[in-house]
């Protein structure tokens, strides 16, 4: 039985892990939802066809769909950000957001680290995907780059965030901001600690 049957995790069980490239959204996410006993919902993965087709924007509508039926219950933990979809789809029923604000040279070190790893491997990704390595260290390329995209869009993004959290429209969502990876890791204790029934 899940233990949100038991009494009310304190974060809800709708719950949207947000940050920039390489800051752990999805290993977060996926963890929360195993915690929660709900599911985990990765946009990346819903939205990336072979080829590196992102539906976003090939066919939104469809993107939409994958997004609205996999949010359509109770309880889950979407990983990923686009915005503009998430906002419009299940904002309004969410319980928390989970920001994962780490400082950009991390999260830089990380992307580069994660892209050699991954390409090393030849781990798969979504659909038939495989990690592309070298186009992220051409920053000239910026349609291909995570490396440029985290250096770039880091204050754009933290300066969006802030105003989302300030914003009427989300007044009924709890804003979790978790600046350092001591921070999401005490985060993480602490809903390990829920989901064991150990009071704080």
């Amino acid at each position: 039985m899940s233990p949100s049957c038991v009494r009310p995790c304190p974060i809800g069980q709708r719950i949207h892990v947000v940050g920039n490239s390489g800051s752990g959204k999805s290993t977060l996410a996926e963890r929360l939802a195993s915690l929660l006993a709900v599911s985990f919902v990765e946009l990346d993965a819903l939205n990336w066809e072979p080829g590196w087709v992102g539906l976003n924007q090939t066919d939104p509508a469809e993107f939409e769909r994958r997004i609205a039926l996999a949010t359509a219950g109770d309880g889950w933990v979407v990983a990923g950000s686009y915005m503009a979809f998430s906002q419009r789809i299940f904002w309004p029923r969410l319980d928390t957001v989970i920001w994962l604000d780490l400082p950009r040279s991390l999260l830089m070190r990380r992307v580069l680290a994660r892209s050699w790893r991954r390409w090393r491997s030849k781990e798969l990704l979504w659909g038939t995907n495989y990690e592309r390595f070298w186009p992220q260290l051409a920053l000239w390329r910026k349609e291909e780059s995570l490396l440029w995209w985290v250096f770039t869009q880091h204050e754009r993004k933290r300066e969006q965030m802030l105003s989302y959290m300030t914003d009427p429209r989300w007044r009924h969502i709890r804003f979790v901001r978790l600046t350092s990876v001591a921070e999401v890791e005490k985060f993480e204790r602490a809903v390990e600690k829920w989901a064991a029934g150990v009071e704080p």
